[in-house]
């Protein structure tokens, strides 16, 4: 995988700028576009670790200062240099680097208030501990639990980006019709509800859920790159990820 740096980031594209391997590649330094980059990242994926907090038995109002806490300092020190990077796993190096901090840093921090002056994320504390119990009851461990939410996480992200695409194209109706297709095995009979309901013939919408799924693949694939140093990983990460799903 080729690191981006701002000579080729293309502007207006909020994704060329969010790849792990930006931050990896600026080491021990601090960049505007690494740490933008760090950012974006933790913003995508900070909910797995307030569920891992959550999973460690800390009550609500503690996993979130823990986890703000955790943000903030990991935004305002470059944990490369403490962490190790996980052969290049941002999942790997971020459950790491939370696990250091919990083990070691939050005595530091335990006075601070939430907020408390710190840079922070601005993070949906209001749904966090309601998306946490609905998942908690099936999760047998806080590893478990990080690695399910973050699936989860990942998947979100890209049905996002699919819709912004679809949006973009005019086909944001298709899209909310076909959407259900991409996650579940809906059959003919649903294929059949949808074609009326969009005035289509059903092989046009068979051809649309295709065409769709293939797009949701791609960027499935492009959003876990973005997670890791090296491209061949891929494949490797996504079995780990939806082996969270099972058992």
């Amino acid at each position: 995988m080729t690191t981006n740096d701002s000579s080729n980031t293309v502007p207006g594209d909020v994704f060329a700028t969010t790849h792990w391997t930006v931050v990896l590649a600026a080491g021990k330094r601090s960049t505007p576009q690494a740490d933008g980059a760090l950012e974006e990242l933790c913003r995508t994926y900070w909910f797995p670790l307030y569920a891992y907090v959550r999973r460690r038995g800390h009550a609500k109002a503690d996993a979130e200062d823990l986890t703000q806490a955790f943000f903030a300092r990991l935004l305002e020190k470059n944990f490369l240099e403490s962490v190790d990077s996980a052969k290049g796993k941002f999942r790997a190096f971020l459950l790491a680097a939370l696990k250091h901090f919990l083990a070691n840093e939050w005595d530091k921090t335990q006075a601070q208030k939430r907020g408390g002056g710190a840079a922070h994320l601005s993070l949906d504390w209001q749904t966090a501990d309601t998306k946490f119990q609905v998942a908690s009851a099936s999760e047998p461990s806080p590893d478990k639990a990080f690695d399910r939410e973050w699936a989860l996480a990942l998947l979100a992200k890209v049905i996002e980006r699919l819709q912004q695409e679809c949006a973009a194209d005019g086909k944001a109706k298709l899209f909310a019709q076909l959407k259900i297709f991409l996650t579940t095995g809906s059959g003919e009979s649903a294929q059949a509800e949808v074609a009326k309901a969009l005035g289509l013939e059903e092989g046009a919408v068979r051809v649309a859920i295709h065409r769709l799924r293939k797009r949701y693949r791609g960027l499935l694939r492009e959003e876990i790159s973005q997670t890791l140093a090296d491209e061949s990983q891929v494949d490797e990460e996504m079995r780990a990820l939806f082996g969270a799903f099972s058992g």
